[in-house]
């Protein structure tokens, strides 16, 4: 198993990046600078640490005129866009997980197809890499990450963390390939609960 990375959502303003690239594509560090205020050699370096977690892709622009072409960024796994970085890590991922299906059949639901399940390895192995302790029910089709590890520490900017991390979860499902999807989060008074819904096609 490889060694546990940082969050991507351990700092807010890698979130605020993130979250930008997640609701539009192709966005230069220029653009990501005046959206977020931070300086261009911090949005360089989380950027970097974004494209090494297999969260995001860079691509360099086509010009048809005269000037530096620019690098572009967009979140992996939306549209067209996919990360290398990301489908290796799901790649490894399943292979973990049918080599513990094999020797602990009686883990195994049956519910699933073999596609579904590598999906759900492969966002448990980024989860657990991001710090959480998730608990999968593959039945329910529920990820629960209660408590929550960023309720308390970053509370004023729940509702950011809540909607990139979503959309980072349906980034590492849309990168493994297979019929579940996020579908929402349960409803709860509690910040500290967090009961991820997955929907299958």
């Amino acid at each position: 198993m490889t060694a546990p990375a940082y969050s991507a959502i351990s700092s807010y303003s890698r979130v605020q990046l993130l979250g930008l690239l997640q609701l539009r594509a192709k966005r230069t560090i220029a653009e990501l600078c005046a959206a977020t205020g931070l300086h261009a050699n911090t949005v360089r370096e989380h950027l970097h640490r974004l494209k090494e977690g297999g969260y995001i892709v860079s691509e360099t622009e086509h010009r048809t005129t005269r000037g530096r072409p620019r690098v572009l960024y967009s979140a992996a796994g939306t549209g067209a866009v996919s990360s290398p970085v990301a489908r290796r890590k799901a790649r490894e991922a399943a292979h973990r997980g049918d080599l513990m299906r094999r020797v602990m059949p009686w883990a195994e639901s049956g519910e699933l197809p073999a596609d579904a399940l590598h999906q759900l390895d492969a966002l448990t192995d980024d989860l657990v890499s991001g710090g959480f302790d998730p608990i999968v029910d593959e039945v329910e089709l529920t990820v629960d990450l209660s408590p929550c590890k960023n309720a308390a520490a970053q509370a004023p900017h729940r509702e950011a963390l809540c909607a990139a991390h979503l959309g980072i979860m349906q980034s590492v499902l849309t990168e493994a390939g297979g019929p579940l999807s996020i579908g929402g989060m349960r409803a709860s008074c509690d910040p500290s609960q967090c009961v991820v819904l997955l929907s299958r096609r």
